[in-house]
Order: C-alpha cells, then sequence, then structure tokens
C-alpha cells in the first residue's frame, strides 16, 4: 500500500520519502532540511500505536509538521485524541483522489 500511495503522490507532483522503520521515519525527518507533511500508518510492524508514537516524535523535531495518519481497522476517540495537530485521517481503504484532498488539505495548514 505505501508503494501505491507514493506513486500516487509523485504522479501529482510531490517529492515523497519513505521508510520501513520508525526509527528510519525520525533518522529521515533529522536528515531532510524541508518535509512538508508526514504520512503514516498507525499500526507499524504489529505495533498498533507506532504511528501515533511516531507523529508525537516527528512534531517534537517539527513542530509545525502536519500529520495524514491512515489505517485499516477502526480507531477510536481516545486514540483520536493522541493525534497531534494539525491531522487528519485517512481509512483504508482509499482512493488516488482521497490521498490527493487530504495531502493537499493538510498542506494548507503547512507555514510557508
Amino acid at each position: 500500500m505505501r508503494f501505491l500511495a507514493e506513486s500516487i503522490l509523485q504522479e501529482e507532483g510531490h517529492q515523497t520519502l519513505s521508510a520501513s522503520t520508525p526509527e528510519q521515519a525520525i533518522a529521515l525527518l533529522e536528515a531532510e532540511e524541508h518535509i512538508d507533511l508526514l504520512f503514516t500508518d498507525l499500526e507499524l510492524q504489529t505495533d498498533l500505536q507506532a504511528g501515533l508514537k511516531l507523529a508525537q516524535e516527528a512534531k517534537k523535531r517539527v513542530p509545525d509538521l502536519p500529520v495524514l495518519y491512515t489505517s485499516g481497522q477502526g480507531i477510536t476517540d481516545g486514540m483520536k485524541a493522541l493525534f497531534v495537530e494539525p491531522s487528519d485521517f485517512l481509512a483504508k481503504p482509499y482512493t488516488g483522489d482521497q490521498l490527493t484532498t487530504a495531502v493537499a488539505n493538510l498542506a494548507k495548514h503547512k507555514p510557508v
């Protein structure tokens, strides 16, 4: 699913970076000068809340970073309460149009 999302975003003109683990994602955030948005699944490597933890760590490094969460599982109000801001949630399965719209909407929250 990650590769499909990347190709959809690249076709829309976005540059993408990809990480297989939360640790790799944090390393990318520390190495790259300009990241506009974090797109993460809530469940990473069988950890049901790894995406939430990743977003919280990312916000410590890039405070104004918008986060787009996704999951094929339902989310609870308790999980939503842990979302960083600004953020949005995109339920799986999603269409390419839904993905690009969610990214565009969140990009509006990123200061220039």
